[in-house]
């Protein structure tokens, strides 16, 4: 697989990069065993970047890839690791945490559970509105110069926060929402970051498995999805996604390719700067996503992509109500 330098200062990683939350129960209930499995093959396949957060079921997925990664090369792949969001022992939601002390703390647990002495690219996952983002990032910059980090990343910041935490220390990348369906980044953000010589690492590019060509229309969530919850899948609002979607399988059997391969793919050709995580968490999904990151696209192929899914053209928020006003861009 191709590489892609994240950013100016960022390192260099494969084209898509393995997104490891839905192996954790994020959508409903995950095999472990082939969920290892998929990592190994990703790796396999030439796959360097692997993100994860401290908080995806509470360090089980750290301590999943602590297992997945056991005898491989540590310079053979970079892991980034989101901090800040705090959980209770139940459902419930705790806010974010970005004080110094708390991401020195954070950063300690989670070297544990990964089993290794340092993490490639930590970034708060949201900022925390109590404390000045300076803070949270000259805490990083310590870990940095400890050697217990090798680059700062941020994750859904508005392009003002961007720019502060750059003037502390150079940002890598930004983690943020970005597909066919998402692309709120366009306006400001996306262009403060290759003003900055920031990258560009975008999840939810198959919109959470709503784009990917295989939900359809009476599907439900299996218990403990967060897709039950989540806006653009309920009532009519998937309805409306969904013919989208119909519209896009047009343009992907007209070129012998899937619907997810065609959103992926999307993604890589919108600059060579920004890195698309999949979050694959079985084999067939991931065989699937990788052909993606070789799909050409021609000046024709994208007009007719964005005819089939214009800018904006999704109905529902991307996340419930409770956590869009946390975000840095909307939809």
């Amino acid at each position: 697989m191709q590489k892609r330098t994240l950013g100016s200062t960022g390192p260099a990683v494969s084209t898509l990069g393995l997104g490891a939350m839905s192996m954790s129960g994020a959508y409903g209930e995950a095999d472990r065993a082939e969920s290892i499995a998929t990592v190994h093959a990703a790796l396999d396949a030439g796959v360097t970047l692997i993100d994860t957060a401290d908080f995806y079921a509470m360090g089980h997925n750290e301590l999943l890839l602590a297992e997945a990664l056991r005898g491989r090369d540590r310079d053979g792949y970079r892991l980034s690791v989101k901090f800040g969001m705090l959980r209770g022992p139940g459902p419930e939601f705790g806010g974010y945490d970005g004080r110094p002390a708390a991401v020195k703390n954070f950063l300690a647990h989670s070297l544990t559970r990964l089993g290794t002495d340092h993490v490639d690219i930590y970034r708060p996952a949201r900022l925390d509105p109590d404390v000045p983002v300076e803070e949270t990032v000259g805490a990083v910059k310590e870990l940095i110069d400890a050697g217990y980090v090798r680059h700062l990343g941020l994750s859904e910041v508005d392009a003002q926060t961007v720019r502060r935490a750059h003037a502390v220390h150079p940002v890598a990348d930004l983690q943020i929402e970005y597909s066919l369906i998402s692309r709120a980044v366009e306006a400001e953000v996306l262009p403060t970051l290759r003003e900055l010589g920031i990258g560009l690492t975008a999840y939810g590019v198959l919109g959470r498995g709503l784009i990917s060509g295989h939900w359809s229309a009476g599907h439900r969530a299996a218990p403990g999805d967060a897709r039950a919850a989540s806006p653009r899948f309920s009532g009519e609002n998937v309805e409306h996604n969904l013919a989208l979607v119909e519209a896009l399988r047009q343009v992907a059997d007209a070129k012998g390719r899937t619907v997810a391969q065609l959103a992926i793919a999307w993604v890589v050709a919108q600059g060579a700067d920004i890195v698309p995580l999949v979050g694959a968490r079985t084999r067939d999904r991931l065989a699937e996503a990788l052909p993606a990151a070789e799909l050409s696209l021609s000046a024709d192929d994208l007009a007719e992509i964005e005819k089939a899914v214009p800018s904006g053209a999704a109905r529902g928020d991307r996340y419930p109500s409770a956590f869009m006003r946390d975000l840095g861009v909307g939809n």
